[in-house]
């Protein structure tokens, strides 16, 4: 095999915020590569004219690899491009591999004794930890917790109550156009002693991280406006 595999991060939102949560060194990486393994075209185009890649969109190769493409496509074109040259993994948002499909691409190119190069960015999921206050030694991450109101209910109080047993901060996110629901189940759900720490629009000029009890926040709202955010439980 000739190619590495290098895993390069994006921006958690506005592109405006390159220079900032990047490190130059990514797009010298990605200024290198004429093959992409993508979860959307059309979004990595534009991610990579915004950071200033030196060759033209139309020579670049797209492998995607998202809800409306076949994984087994996906994967035969990483093989074919990966034993001729490097290839990028770009993430949609943030770091690839968290909470997006890329883990599929790197489990196979450790198959094929491929070397796999992580690359340094934001990852809206230890932000949101380093800013919460709470337990960084002992955490887990959830994803996205069920959509029915029962099952939602539930399922919060059982991470509640292992927050407060374990000492384990609980992670978990949203679709943002339900994240207002969310919150409103977790003010319903919990004990007014529990910690809560809600992370909006990570990265960006409108971010808000704040930590309070659930008591506190049943005395306070969040103007979600559909923008990303990290929840966080601690006993």
């Amino acid at each position: 095999m000739k190619g590495k595999l290098y895993l390069i991060p994006t921006t958690l939102g506005d592109f405006n915020t390159i220079d900032r949560v990047l490190p130059t060194y990514n797009m010298e990486v990605s200024s290198r590569l004429t093959v992409f393994v993508v979860e959307n075209i059309r979004t990595s185009r534009r991610f990579l004219k915004k950071a200033g890649y030196p060759l033209p969109i139309e020579r670049v190769t797209f492998i995607e690899l998202g809800k409306h493409s076949s994984e087994s496509q996906a994967i035969a074109s990483f093989k074919q491009a990966i034993a001729k040259q490097p290839v990028g993994l770009l993430s949609e948002a943030g770091t690839p591999c968290v909470a997006d499909p890329g883990a599929l691409i790197v489990s196979v190119a450790h198959e094929l004794n491929v070397e796999v190069v992580p690359l340094t960015g934001p990852n809206s999921i230890i932000l949101a930890l380093m800013a919460s206050g709470f337990n960084g030694q002992n955490f887990t991450f959830h994803g996205y917790l069920p959509k029915d109101r029962k099952q939602l209910s539930e399922k919060i109080k059982s991470l509640e109550n292992k927050a407060r047993r374990e000492n384990q901060t609980q992670i978990f996110i949203e679709t943002p156009f339900r994240n207002e629901q969310l919150f409103k189940t977790l003010q319903r759900s919990c004990h007014p002693a529990t910690k809560l720490s809600v992370a909006v629009n990570l990265t960006l000029p409108d971010q808000m991280i704040r930590t309070l009890t659930i008591g506190q926040w049943r005395e306070q709202s969040v103007a979600f406006n559909k923008k990303p955010a990290v929840f966080l439980l601690s006993g």
